[in-house]
């Protein structure tokens, strides 16, 4: 029997049930009995990670220790930006799935050294970081992108999967790669929810995808 696997989620909510869509779908299975046990907090009401931090943190490790009372073995959360409380999470004493970190060697191990980023200003420093301890160089948007990429991360959060908006993401990756990225990391959970694979001219690190399967090999 694999171990229970507690998500903190909500953040926002279509891209935390996105997450636990490609879990069940990632995961080998010709049962019922075969996949992984699954807890998931579906917090919208986290305070805002960007405006917000203390509070933000305060509320991440009071889910992920009510997570632990509820039987959850392994922590996971498919939120960028919140894991800049990842200290916190741990805190409540159970393995956390570091999702930036699992992503950053994702894109080192597909074989590009300068890394573009689509992520809120929070995800990019934690991605600097990340890609830094790598060996690999970060390929951010300019100042104008960075300010669009927010508005279409929250045109998501209000619901607007819309044209545009996939046209804007898609533009947003083609900058990078014109600046010189040789990957691209979706490192917003919502991105994945506007751009695909096959959009970008370079490969496509989506970050939930990479949660979703170290989440699987973790549990299993």
């Amino acid at each position: 029997m694999g171990r229970i696997l507690g998500v903190l989620g909500g953040m926002g909510p279509a891209a935390t049930l996105a997450f636990l869509t490609r879990v069940q779908a990632l995961t080998p299975a010709s049962r019922d009995e075969d996949h992984i046990r699954v807890i998931a907090d579906i917090n919208p009401q986290v305070p805002n990670r960007h405006t917000q931090p203390e509070a933000a943190g305060r509320t991440l490790g009071e889910m992920a220790r009510a997570l632990k009372t509820a039987g959850a073995e392994i922590l996971a959360m498919p939120c960028n930006t919140a894991h800049a409380h990842a200290e916190a999470i741990r805190a409540a004493g159970l393995p956390f799935i570091d999702m930036v970190a699992e992503t950053a060697r994702a894109a080192g191990a597909a074989g590009a050294r300068r890394i573009g980023v689509l992520a809120t200003p929070g995800g990019e420093a934690l991605y600097a970081a990340a890609l830094a301890a790598e060996g690999l160089e970060m390929v951010a948007p300019s100042p104008a992108d960075r300010e669009r990429f927010m508005r279409v991360v929250f045109g998501v959060k209000a619901g607007d999967l819309g044209e545009g908006q996939r046209a804007a993401m898609r533009e947003m990756a083609e900058a990078l790669v014109a600046a010189g990225a040789e990957a691209v990391i979706g490192g917003c959970t919502e991105v994945p929810l506007l751009l695909a694979a096959e959009a970008v001219p370079v490969p496509l690190i989506d970050s939930a995808e990479v949660l979703a399967r170290a989440c699987v090999a973790a549990c299993r």
